[in-house]
């Protein structure tokens, strides 16, 4: 894809709305191959309302006259010929061709883009080409100070995070932007961002550092009030980063009796107070990155805090407590031989996995483990669609791409294979009907890798959970409009 500047887009850093009218901004959620309104593997979408947009639109400044259209092509088509003044787009690796396709489009006729995201932070030289402005890094400051700019006529080519960013001046999501019924939820929540860990293919500690930035608990329980929550999810990508903020958040969540689901580190099934504080809460399930069941590989990947030979006892404690485990996998680490598939798929089964789960190794952008395989010379191409968890994108060390491609989809197979089901499903700590449905939309999943694929799988995970949040269908609800 050109990276060049399309002559038709002249910059535009002087636009504004006209003296007459508001100022028309679209912010827009770019479609991936699985999350789509239209051809995905699912008849329906499985997505959990994402929080961006609705962090976005609430953090529009009042003083601003904005007319405000927000679009997720994951459940909805986006017309191009929207009349508006501004598109903001937040833009994931395995979606930024797509991205930059309708950012394209929209500059052609005039359009003022911005384009903002975690492929944006960990690839801002990508990204700037395609875009009048970019944001880099999280925009709770940086979007309202975007927004007074463009409204006096005088946008910035670059928006970066501010370094004092305190997420207690973070507002309540508004949710209403967009229509909660297409979603299997609306009760998506987020309490921390970040990382301490060092792991070297994550996005995290390359795109926003390791310092982890915390919303007031009180924060949480009045959005749950207000979204009268009886099952929620928590996208933070590690609950207990900071362990005394999560005796906080849980005991916090104590008296709302509610049940929740969320993504953790193994070291939670070391520290059994705040474990059993967890199940307290109404912690019922939980995604774990278990990684690999070599030592080596996860010493080598920085990740030597997780220990194979205690995962059985993890997923032992966490069924004592009636928290189910989703464990991810990923193969293609550069220790992993051609019998690591069939070996891993085993060890899930045996393990008593709730939902195990398989992924290439891939090279985010910005990460450790892209520079290596750059330096190497091991980076296949930079087609970013394809960088999505379920394609190979470079050259293993010990095996061809092609037994690695093959191999992940015989570990899925495996796994969820009928006998591999039965085994799981007589020891889940789910509830048995959520289970066995769960295990049915991945076997789904396992047997149709050759014709799908998920762009955004790190970040916008396909949850068993969400099945336990479906909403009901039919008519929207009163008071609500459209997107």
């Amino acid at each position: 894809m050109s990276h060049e500047r399309p002559d038709s887009a002249p910059p535009r850093g002087d636009v504004t709305a006209e003296p007459t009218r508001r100022l028309r901004v679209a912010l827009i959620s770019p479609k991936g191959p699985l999350y789509r309104h239209r051809g995905g593997i699912f008849g329906q979408s499985l997505r959990y309302m994402p929080l961006t947009l609705p962090t976005l639109a609430a953090l529009v400044p009042d003083e601003l006259d904005i007319e405000l259209t927000c679009l997720d092509e994951g459940i909805q088509d986006v017309d191009t010929d929207l009349d508006v003044d501004l598109v903001g787009m937040t833009v994931i690796t395995g979606t930024a061709p797509r991205a930059y396709a309708l950012a394209a489009t929209f500059r052609a006729r005039g359009v003022a883009v911005v384009l903002g995201g975690p492929h944006v932070t960990l690839a801002p030289e990508d990204a700037a080409p395609h875009a009048d402005a970019i944001v880099v890094g999280y925009a709770e400051r940086s979007w309202p100070r975007l927004l007074r700019d463009v409204a006096a006529g005088r946008l910035a080519p670059r928006y970066d995070q501010a370094p004092d960013l305190d997420l207690s001046e973070s507002p309540l999501p508004d949710r209403t932007v967009l229509p909660r019924w297409r979603y299997l939820t609306p009760h998506v929540f987020e309490a921390t961002r970040g990382c301490i860990h060092t792991c070297d293919f994550c996005v995290v500690p390359s795109a926003w550092g390791r310092r982890p930035l915390q919303k007031p608990p009180e924060a949480i329980v009045e959005d749950l009030k207000r979204m009268r929550t009886r099952k929620a999810i928590f996208v933070d990508l590690n609950l207990i980063a900071d362990r005394l903020y999560a005796r906080r958040l849980f005991t916090a969540l104590k008296p709302l009796g509610i049940q929740w689901y969320g993504l953790a580190t193994t070291l939670l099934a070391d520290d059994l107070p705040l474990l059993d504080l967890a199940a307290e809460s109404g912690c019922r399930g939980l995604l774990m990155g278990l990684e690999s069941i070599s030592p080596v590989s996860l010493k080598a990947s920085r990740k030597g805090f997780n220990r194979p030979e205690d995962y059985a006892t993890v997923v032992e404690r966490l069924h004592e407590r009636r928290i189910a485990l989703q464990g991810c996998f990923v193969f293609g680490l550069d220790q992993d031989e051609p019998d690591v598939f069939e070996k891993t798929a085993r060890f899930a089964v045996e393990a008593g996995i709730d939902l195990p789960r398989f992924a290439i190794v891939t090279p985010f952008p910005g990460t450790p483990l892209y520079r290596r395989l750059e330096r190497e010379g091991r980076l296949l191409h930079r087609n970013w669609e394809q960088y999505d968890g379920q394609h190979v994108v470079f050259r293993p060390a010990r095996m061809s791409v092609e037994a690695l491609q093959q191999g992940t989809e015989a570990a899925w197979k495996q796994a969820y294979s009928w006998s591999g089901i039965a085994r799981r499903l007589r020891r889940t700590a789910a509830p048995w009907h959520v289970a066995a449905l769960t295990n049915l939309g991945y076997r789904r999943y396992a047997h149709n890798l050759h014709r799908f694929y998920t762009c955004d799988w790190l970040f916008d995970a396909p949850s068993p959970w969400r099945l336990l949040h479906r909403e009901p269908a039919g008519n929207p609800p009163a008071g609500e409009e459209k997107a």
